[in-house]
């Protein structure tokens, strides 16, 4: 196993934690917001899927799948198409208003889709490129690739918390 192939089993497993904690989510328990500021199911996914698609898009020198294959559009959510939710407010975090799972799980599956071809190009000499001099270290593209994987696996994590009590509710 190389490290490209590390790299595509950790966004696998992200796939398969992302399935999860969507499935059988209806409308409401997409939404549904433990208290006024927290984070709905529906959110966390989008978020989690719109960093992975920004930043692999910007490493890969692709557009994201967001804008380019009319997700912004399917979606239609109140936000700039430009927004991948970080710093969002609680208002910010409503106008994510998921209607559909299988909607929400398609998006991922197709920024995860673009990931692993992204991935499967990669030596272990192009994860050790730096691409970021403004961190002290400077930040390698392996180390980018792995944050979002550590992003990706917080907020499915979250994800399925809150999915674990909306479908208790």
């Amino acid at each position: 196993m190389n490290s490209s192939d590390v790299l595509v089993d950790a966004f696998g497993r992200v796939r398969s934690d992302v399935r999860r904690a969507l499935e059988g989510l209806d409308e409401r328990a997409l939404n549904l917001r433990l208290d006024e500021d927290a984070n709905p199911v529906g959110w966390l996914v989008w978020h989690l899927t719109r960093v992975q698609d920004d930043h692999i898009a910007e490493l890969a020198g692709l557009q994201q799948a967001y804008t380019s294959q009319g997700w912004a559009e399917t979606f239609g959510f109140d936000l700039d198409p430009s927004s991948i939710g970080y710093g969002h407010t609680s208002e910010q975090v409503a106008a994510v208003h998921v209607t559909d799972a299988t909607l929400l799980a398609d998006y991922y599956d197709a920024v995860h889709d673009r990931t692993v071809d992204y991935l499967r190009t990669l030596s272990d000499e192009d994860l050790d490129e730096v691409i970021d001099n403004a961190w002290d270290p400077p930040v390698t593209r392996g180390v980018r690739i792995i944050s979002v994987v550590d992003d990706d696996i917080q907020h499915a994590g979250q994800a399925a918390f809150v999915a674990g009590i909306a479908r208790r509710a």
